[in-house]
């Protein structure tokens, strides 16, 4: 695919494209920005903005799609088939991994560290020092929270391990840790650590069971951990470690 540059779009002296990448109309690529091979940027977006304070590049891996009015800070480092929907933001000083979809909306205020294959979904947000694993899923409307007596100069980042699940309009208040292959059920408010491999609910949220004892409403087996059942949109290697790890799945 050759590169496709609107006559609209803005390209800065320093910008860095590499080859296929396509830009759409009135979009702007700052002078920071590094924008990895068959890239596509929507109309209307920023990539690379910032001020003379962010001295690092915004660097982008291959194969993303930025959808239009998405704003994507300097200082950041993104990896490949980064995909984002439509006028979502993610500041500045920020890691995020490979195959990472963030939807419409949604807020990554940055300093955030983000892992491989995790899905974040409209309307999320994801303020300053939060620490995100992999394959993880934020659905609809969840809140992070981070500042523990607001406002104030304190922060305490969530940590949310691989494999969670954070169900919709859930808030997730300063300093928890949601442990990996839990599940926060939606609307829940979480105060407290969540142990690995547990289901919480309520406000305030309270552990109900372990996960393995949520049932598929088809009778079909065990809902979680949701690899067992749920693989579509990933890797080769990774659905066969997990065929490996639950071979009745």
């Amino acid at each position: 695919m050759a590169t496709s540059i609107h006559p609209t779009a803005i390209i800065e002296d320093g910008a860095d494209l590499g080859d296929g990448v396509q830009i759409g109309e009135f979009s702007i690529v700052r002078a920071s920005a590094t924008i990895g091979t068959d890239s596509v940027i929507g109309s209307h977006c920023e990539v690379g903005y910032g001020s003379a304070a962010f001295t690092e590049r915004l660097t982008i891996g291959p194969n993303a799609t930025i959808r239009s009015h998405s704003i994507v800070y300097s200082a950041s480092s993104i990896g490949e088939r980064f995909e984002t929907g439509h006028r979502a933001i993610v500041r500045e000083h920020s890691t995020i991994g490979r195959n990472v979809r963030i939807g419409s909306l949604a807020d990554i205020e940055g300093t955030c560290e983000i892992g491989d294959y995790v899905r974040i979904h409209s309307g999320v947000f994801v303020p300053a020092e939060t620490v995100i694993g992999d394959y993880v899923w934020l659905f609809p409307y969840v809140v992070i929270t981070n500042d523990p007596y607001p406002p104030s100069d304190r922060l305490e980042g969530v940590t949310i391990e691989s494999y969670a699940s954070v169900g919709a309009r859930s808030v997730l208040l300063p300093g928890v840790t949601v442990g990996a292959d839990s599940l926060v059920a939606a609307g829940a408010v979480v105060s407290r650590d969540v142990a690995p491999g547990t289901v919480v609910a309520g406000v305030p949220a309270k552990e109900l069971a372990d996960v393995s004892t949520v049932q598929l409403n088809d009778g079909a087996g065990p809902a979680y951990p949701w690899r067992r059942q749920y693989r579509r949109g990933y890797s080769v290697e990774a659905i066969e470690a997990w065929q490996r790890e639950f071979p009745e799945g």
